[in-house]
């Protein structure tokens, strides 16, 4: 394994870990909670993380085949899985994976984008807030602006508009300017909600109201 995918997959179990411990002190209506991931609970979003801690390359091709090669369906297919009735069971179902370094048929950035953007959608329906390695989400959100939303990414959210992350020092695109941090950014061109002041700049309306589904 070359430098950096162990850089990443560090991050990847660090984050599993960090949000197993916030995942402990919720409460059974915490996990019940409305996220940005549309028609997901807290409890949803959990599952999903374990399903796709659980992938592999030609579960991924098996499960897409079952879906009719819809990626909604598909997820939704492997959410069932993973949700056990009981909350705990499926945080034990998370920490059982905490270690693992199987993924689906994507680039490894892929893995990033879900743990901040998954951990960020868990803590803000809960009212928490994470400490994530800046240098790391800059990784993820320069993917994001590679990558079209029909593949998961954010690169049509973002056209015309230049991205300034002063905390990780990421100067993209070009058009009037959005200004916020690396995480922030991160969040809007993945298609969420932003929190009041997070955004600044002349660009920064343009960009949140680009709710852009793929």
């Amino acid at each position: 394994m070359n430098a950096r995918r162990a850089a990443v997959w560090t991050t990847i179990h660090d984050e599993r870990t960090a949000l197993a411990r916030d995942l402990a002190g919720l409460t059974p209506q915490q996990w019940t909670a409305p996220t940005a991931c549309a028609g997901w609970d807290v409890h949803d979003v959990v599952a999903h993380l374990v399903d796709s801690a659980k992938a592999t390359r030609a579960g991924f091709v098996r499960d897409m085949i079952t879906a009719r090669f819809d990626f909604d369906r598909q997820n939704a297919l492997g959410v069932a899985r993973e949700r056990h009735d009981d909350p705990a069971l499926t945080l034990g179902a998370l920490r059982a994976v905490i270690d693992r370094t199987s993924t689906p048929p994507a680039p490894i950035e892929t893995r990033l984008v879900e743990a901040f953007v998954h951990g960020e959608d868990i803590r803000r329906a809960v009212g928490l807030s994470g400490d994530y390695p800046a240098g790391q989400v800059a990784v993820a959100l320069l993917f994001q602006l590679r990558t079209t939303v029909k593949m998961g990414g954010g690169r049509e959210r973002a056209a015309g508009l230049r991205l300034v992350a002063a905390d990780e020092g990421v100067d993209a695109g070009s058009g009037p300017e959005v200004h916020g941090s690396a995480l922030a950014l991160l969040l809007a061109v993945s298609g969420r909600p932003s929190e009041p002041g997070e955004l600044t700049g002349p660009g920064a309306r343009t960009l949140t109201g680009r709710r852009v589904t793929g």
